[in-house]
């Protein structure tokens, strides 16, 4: 980790300055952005995942799952943090996925 100093406040030991990777790593886990619609269904099957398997990481019905992969409905708070880190990470690994569902 890289710092460059550290200060003692109140016993509390605090950074001057942070690991610029783990500060991006912080930004990412706080990030919304989804993909389009009609990529959502085939990157969780491409990755092999069934929406039940996903609305359990997620802590959703199933049928929830359904209407984000829809467009019917939109999650929301960490549920939206945690589902668009999932595709997030599943369109790292499966680029052809996002490539195929790409308007032309």
């Amino acid at each position: 980790m890289y710092l460059l100093g550290l200060l003692n406040v109140g016993g509390v030991i605090v950074t001057t300055a942070q690991d610029p990777l783990a500060a991006v790593e912080d930004l990412l886990s706080q990030a919304t952005w989804l993909p389009a619609v009609d990529a959502r269904g085939p990157l969780r099957r491409a990755a092999g995942f069934t929406q039940a398997e996903v609305a359990d990481a997620l802590g959703v019905g199933r049928v929830q799952v359904a209407r984000w992969e829809t467009g019917f409905a939109e999650p929301s708070g960490v549920r939206r943090r945690a589902y668009s880190r999932l595709l997030r990470g599943l369109a790292q690994q499966h680029p052809d996925v996002v490539a195929s569902t790409a308007a032309p």
